[in-house]
């Protein structure tokens, strides 16, 4: 599910590269692709493992923040998730594993407290019910297949994700930091939350949550990011963003993605034995705006 979105397209790529064949579940059908509908009325299609990305992206700066857009935020995500759940479940040969990628906004937002995959979140505001309805939807009682959530941070990658939508201030020596630029920015470079997925599917016996953030995110704030943006444009990032004006184009619940953060440690992930290809921010950078 989502599989033609911003990250599907870089996981497909990445099962492909290793002998993996995926199909994609979309609005329409086609080749290597079965619909949402298909997938209610004809169950799934037998395969080793389901993978859902879906959800409407929170930070679209088109749409205005109203009941309308928080119910497409939510169905984008939960009710995708259900479907695939019940479609696994009802499966007579179900696929060995089923994993789900949800959100670091499930920890509450705090300058100093540092969060793992065994910290308590889920119950303060928006995002962190968002998160928690959305890991419920995909318990399965009684499945024999191996359920991973991944808790992504914000995804960094070329063409699409937050980097896309800062170049140009940046490039144009606009950009700088979104408020007071101290609240810590949990990020993740997509090769990285791509491979975690990946290596989630490959490992036989992974379940759990993993946190999807680089191990140098903790340390990063939304100032330090400013700045290693800038440098690797060749540009200063020397005008900061004021918190109003943040407030007044995303509206107030969704500014509190951006204007607080949360320091998260990618404790299971690393001991999971995963191996990131982008651990520090400057390289990750360095990689998208080459």
């Amino acid at each position: 599910g989502g599989g033609t979105g911003f990250v599907g397209r870089a996981l497909t790529q990445l099962l492909r590269s290793r002998g993996h064949e995926v199909t994609h579940v979309s609005r329409q059908e086609g080749k290597d692709r079965i619909s949402w509908e298909e997938l209610s009325h004809s169950g799934l299609p037998l395969c080793d493992a389901v993978v859902n990305l879906a959800g409407e992206n929170v930070l679209n700066p088109f749409r205005r923040w109203g009941d309308a857009f928080c119910r497409e935020v939510i169905s984008s995500r939960v009710e995708t998730t259900r479907t695939l759940a019940k479609a696994i479940a009802d499966a007579e040969q179900p696929p060995r594993a089923w994993v789900l990628v949800t959100g670091v906004g499930y920890y509450r937002p705090s300058p100093t407290a540092e969060y793992t995959e065994d910290s308590p979140g889920g119950d303060f505001d928006f995002f962190s019910r968002l998160v928690s309805s959305w890991e419920a939807a995909a318990l399965i009682p009684g499945s024999p297949a191996r359920g991973v959530v991944v808790r992504s941070g914000v995804v960094l990658g070329r063409g699409g994700g937050a980097v896309s939508q800062m170049l140009w201030p940046f490039r144009l020596g606009l950009g700088g930091p979104l408020g007071s630029g101290l609240q810590p920015f949990p990020w993740i470079h997509i090769r990285d939350l791509a491979g975690i997925v990946c290596h989630a599917l490959e490992s036989e016996c992974l379940q759990g949550v993993l946190n999807g953030v680089s191990p140098s995110s903790p340390a990063t704030s939304n100032g330090t990011f400013a700045q290693e943006l800038a440098a690797a444009l060749g540009r200063p990032a020397l005008l900061p963003v004021p918190a109003w004006a943040v407030r007044a184009v995303f509206g107030a619940e969704r500014a509190v993605m951006l204007l607080e953060g949360q320091r998260v440690v990618p404790k299971h992930t690393l001991e999971s034995g995963y191996h990131f290809i982008f651990p520090d921010l400057s390289g990750a950078l360095k990689d998208i705006v080459a």
